[in-house]
């Protein structure tokens, strides 16, 4: 379980056919083989370890679920260990459970140094989505700031945008997204 807050912006070293190698010196730290991290909001398991990078294997649902694909050495990707009881929860609860991609619309600066993000969800996310809930984009625990259809508006602060992945994102970049797990969980409930 995580909390959507990032804790470190780790470097692909590589991605070497399914296995993923990510320069991360503070997550690296305490993140022995076997532990779970989120990368870019994806709960990997920890399968070789240095000091200063972690590997993971992806499986072909990991790959197909998610951008992972589209990685390549050099890309940044955001990094958080996983909660303990005794943390604060900061963000929300977050699984690391990837439940579509989405795509950028656009990105529109305010004159504080921030942003709006507009996000294209898949149609099957769209009843999982409120305005004022949230929502984990590349891992990062985000609330809805606005809802027109198929497209998220998430208004962005200067520390998210220089802390994330997310301040170098451009039109047309897929995102992993999870929905709020109390949706989904209602969402079923009501199905019944």
């Amino acid at each position: 379980m995580f909390t959507g807050i990032v804790e470190e912006l780790g470097a692909v070293r590589a991605l070497d056919g399914a296995r993923l190698i990510v320069g991360c010196p503070l997550v690296a730290t305490d993140s022995p083989i076997g532990a779970s991290v989120a990368v870019n909001g994806t709960c990997l398991t920890v399968v070789e370890r240095t000091h200063e990078t972690l590997a993971f294997d992806l499986s072909s649902e990991t790959l197909d679920r998610t951008t992972f694909g589209s990685v390549h050495a050099g890309s940044s990707v955001n990094l958080e260990r996983p909660v303990t009881l005794a943390a604060r929860l900061g963000g929300h609860l977050v699984q690391g459970h990837v439940d579509g991609v989405g795509e950028i619309a656009r990105i529109d600066p305010d004159q504080a140094g921030g942003a709006t993000l507009a996000v294209r969800i898949p149609g099957e996310l769209e009843p999982l989505v409120v305005e004022k809930g949230s929502i984990a984009i590349d891992g990062v625990s985000l609330t809805v700031a606005a809802l027109d259809g198929p497209e998220v508006q998430i208004a962005l602060i200067p520390h998210t945008l220089a802390a994330t992945t997310l301040g170098a994102l451009a039109p047309g970049a897929r995102v992993n997204l999870e929905a709020d797990v109390l949706a989904k969980y209602v969402e079923k409930l009501l199905a019944r």
